[in-house]
């Protein structure tokens, strides 16, 4: 099975797999909720799963489906390259990962191995994850004020959207400081989005200018 949100990439995939004599495509799906409806029907040897999708995220519909199948596999194909995807998509049961630059007899063979029982883990993935040691863990609070640290928030602003005292933001945010080792918001959001922490195509997450992420720790 592939899940992709853009028609296009799947294609590419189901002409990749087409051109195999040992690999048929049985479905794919473009979103995550449709991803565990299309698996349950087809129950798939091998899922290739992109992460960031609508109506549900890649992520959790490897969640969903492992929790139901704790023997499918699934292997991550994704554009999101940082050690936190990678670390979110692997704790949620997937037993590959790739990046979607990766050669397309690379994509053919990680199938073949996932089917075998192997994990899929290339190197420059494995280096990702050894680069950034020990991991960020951030709060489900830190994450929501990093959130709207990331849309151009002031403390203020992430006060009232949160429904808590200015002060308190302020010690979340010198937490957030501190945890990505940034000197300021502008660099927290960089790192934070550089490592997958948080992503532009979140709900309510833009990228801002320099200028658009007020407010002093």
């Amino acid at each position: 099975m592939v899940v992709d949100d853009h028609p296009i990439f799947r294609r590419g995939l189901a002409a990749l797999i087409g051109t195999q004599t040992d690999l048929t495509l049985v479905t794919e799906a473009e979103n995550g909720r449709q991803a565990v409806e299309k698996f349950r029907e087809h129950r798939p040897d091998v899922t290739l799963m992109d992460l960031g999708m609508p109506v549900m995220a890649g992520v959790e519909a490897i969640a969903q489906i492992m929790a139901q199948f704790p023997q499918a596999r699934i292997i991550a194909l994704t554009s999101w390259g940082g050690d936190t995807d990678i670390h979110r998509a692997l704790e949620a049961g997937a037993r590959g990962y790739l990046l979607k630059d990766v050669a397309s007899e690379l994509v053919a063979d990680a199938i073949r191995q996932a089917h075998r029982g192997l994990r899929v883990i290339p190197s420059e993935v494995a280096g990702r994850l050894a680069a950034f040691t020990p991991r960020i863990e951030l709060t489900d609070r830190e994450m929501e004020v990093l959130t709207h640290m990331a849309r151009g928030l002031s403390n203020k602003e992430i006060a009232a959207a949160l429904d808590r005292a200015e002060p308190t933001i302020k010690v979340h945010v010198i937490h957030i400081l501190q945890k990505l080792g940034a000197a300021d918001r502008t660099e927290a959001v960089t790192v934070a989005l550089q490592r997958g922490i948080i992503h532009l195509d979140q709900p309510g997450v833009s990228r801002a200018g320099d200028s658009e992420i007020r407010g002093r720790a």
